[in-house]
């Protein structure tokens, strides 16, 4: 159905129906945000990331082929937005180096619901290894992995996101599975 929801809302809003690209947003951003903060590692870079995919979606509408899926081609613009943000986050670093942001939800521990302080200080420690692996992980390694494990996207809907062949997505995921296991083999030890 949604399929169908997409291509009914992309025609009416090539035809200048704002309420129906209103829908394709809300249907679409919570997805779109996931991307881009997996990518960046950033809420506030992620919310940049959906608002210029959505701005440039609206704008290249006209391209967007509808035997096509509207969220694949979605995804796409958004990880190329995230690649850009990377980059130029990439040049600020060259130039200065940054301190890791304490106000990033995976920087912080986690708030005390009842778990003892041993507990809390183990999974600050997985969550911080699970950062720490994601951002060893190439642009691209990353997006897949994220669409194939967060989202659950298809292989093929992950190759037309990303502009690959069936074989490059599989061997981007399965790349981005052996760096994450190899870098969170020492936690899977432990808690054994």
């Amino acid at each position: 159905m949604r399929m169908e929801d997409d291509a009914a809302d992309v025609t009416a809003a090539r035809g200048g129906d704002e309420d129906a690209y209103r829908r394709l947003v809300e249907r679409h951003s919570r997805n779109v945000f996931r991307l881009a903060y997996r990518m960046t590692r950033s809420e506030h870079d992620a919310e940049d990331v959906v608002q210029n995919a959505f701005i440039k979606a609206f704008r290249r509408l006209e391209h967007f082929e509808s035997r096509s899926n509207f969220g694949t081609w979605l995804h796409r613009i958004a990880a190329n937005c995230a690649y850009d943000v990377l980059r130029t986050q990439k040049r600020r670093q060259r130039e200065e180096p940054l301190e890791p942001d304490p106000a990033n939800p995976e920087a912080r521990a986690l708030p005390s619901l009842g778990p003892s302080p041993d507990r809390l200080a183990e999974s600050a420690d997985v969550r911080a290894r699970v950062a720490r692996a994601m951002s060893r992980l190439s642009p691209l390694e990353r997006s897949a992995f994220v669409m194939r494990h967060d989202q659950g996207l298809s292989i093929r809907e992950i190759g037309v996101a990303l502009g690959l062949d069936t074989s490059a997505t599989k061997h981007s995921i399965f790349r981005a599975v052996r760096k994450m296991r190899v870098a969170l083999e020492p936690v899977s030890e432990v808690a054994s």
